[in-house]
């Protein structure tokens, strides 16, 4: 099982590209299952998440192509994969997939949008959160399918298709947007989905369904409009920059210090998490293709954040920044209002000498002079990361274990931040 090493103390400087986003690629490769055209989708990112998901894709009947030859790959670049959902062979998803990738269970939408029935596996629970699926369910049962859980499986149908309606969100929630704008493109009538999730992602979805045909307004806001179209076409989308990986290292810089470009990047993807590095000492200014984060000389400011639905702090960024924090001058106090378990990582930050205490979903992070060099093992993806972070400014070797957790979300992070002068090596075995 391969592992991180880390040796602390280097200041990064250069420039580091960052990829294409996973939390848009994979709802945007969902979305091929609603045309049986082309669907060909640029700056797709390497991951071990899209990988999967183009393995589950394949058995409802999703062919797909990669452009270029492989001696001419830039690394720097995502790839360009073509998709084409001809015929879907099978309206099944097994738990044996489902069960590798929550993301996967998405393909309800489509599915039943598409060819008006689904069975899809119960996703079960996740490291993070029970994250359950009702709102799914009950969005879909607002467009007039019918839905039962059947052996630990998810049977919706649609006799005559799906018909639009007004749906009202109780909580918001990513996943479920999703699923609401590839079932209502195809459903008859108008559909207006409120208290919507308005991430980036969102907005990537929706660009990319209404280049397919879809007639989708009001994005990126709390309602969305969808009017139901009978067919959609193939088209040519590019997956938007990964906001995630963007904070990520641009927590690295802060932390490590130093100069750092992070190029084909924007900052209006997490303008909070960056107005938070800013108080806590970096400086951040957009340039030409990407944005500049330095930290020369000056410590580290404390900070206190609390996660929230875009365009609020990042719940995927929480972990980096408290590994941030465990440096900083002061006391910091960090409130996760998204998953009611997503702190498994303040273990491990201690053990290289955090001083970390906590209250329910409050984190209370006592800034320390030094961080120890230690082995510390992931427990999902954002907390390996923050490991590596921590690493990044820690005394000593740092060795990071269960990195496949790293590898769902992060694409060579070992290359793009040893560019910039850190000594990380991946050790297999």
């Amino acid at each position: 099982m391969d592992r991180i090493r880390i040796r602390g103390g280097n200041a990064l400087n250069g420039t580091i590209p960052i990829s294409g986003a996973k939390n848009a690629a994979l709802p945007l490769m969902i979305a091929s299952l609603l045309t049986d055209d082309t669907l060909t989708l640029e700056n797709v990112p390497h991951l071990a998440d899209v990988e999967q998901l183009i393995r589950i894709l394949g058995n409802h009947g999703v062919d797909y192509t990669v452009s270029g030859k492989r001696l001419a790959y830039d690394p720097a670049s995502g790839r360009t994969i073509h998709f084409t959902a001809r015929t879907i062979v099978d309206t099944t998803a097994p738990y044996e997939l489902v069960s590798k990738m929550r993301a996967s269970f998405w393909v309800i939408g489509p599915l039943l949008a598409r060819c008006h029935k689904a069975r899809v596996s119960l996703p079960g629970g996740c490291a993070i959160g029970t994250r359950p699926v009702d709102l799914f369910i009950e969005g879909l049962r607002a467009l007039g399918a019918t839905i039962d859980i059947e052996n630990g499986y998810v049977v919706a149908e649609a006799r005559g298709g799906l018909v639009g309606n007004r749906y009202v969100f109780p909580k918001v929630s990513v996943g479920a947007t999703h699923v609401m704008l590839m079932a209502a493109s195809l459903a008859r009538g108008e559909t207006v989905i409120e208290n919507a999730a308005r991430e980036p992602e969102i907005v990537d979805l929706a660009d990319c369904l209404n280049a397919m045909g879809a007639r989708i307004s009001g994005a990126g806001t709390s309602t969305i409009t969808i009017q139901g179209v009978s067919a959609l076409s193939g088209a040519r989308h590019r997956v938007l920059p990964d906001r995630i990986e963007t904070g990520t290292y641009a927590i690295a810089v802060a932390m490590a210090g130093g100069d750092v470009t992070l190029a084909g990047t924007r900052s209006d993807l997490l303008a909070t998490a960056l107005e938070s590095l800013r108080h806590a000492g970096a400086t951040i200014e957009d340039v030409p293709n990407g944005i500049r984060v330095r930290r020369e000389g000056g410590g580290i400011g404390a900070v206190d954040v609390a996660t929230d639905p875009f365009p609020g702090f990042p719940t995927d960024l929480q972990a980096q920044f408290m590994a941030l924090m465990t440096k900083a001058d002061g006391v910091s106090h960090i409130t996760e209002t998204i998953f009611e378990n997503r702190f498994m990582h303040v273990q491990e930050l201690a053990r290289l000498g955090a001083r970390i205490s906590l209250a329910g979903q409050v984190a209370r992070i006592e800034g320390v002079p030094r961080l120890a060099g230690a082995p510390v093992m992931a427990t999902d993806l954002r907390a390996s990361v923050s490991l590596v972070i921590a690493g990044l400014a820690a005394e000593g070797e740092t060795t990071v274990s269960r990195v496949y957790h790293l590898d769902r979300g992060f694409e060579r992070l070992e290359e793009k931040l040893g560019a910039c002068g850190a000594e990380v090596e991946r050790i297999s075995g």
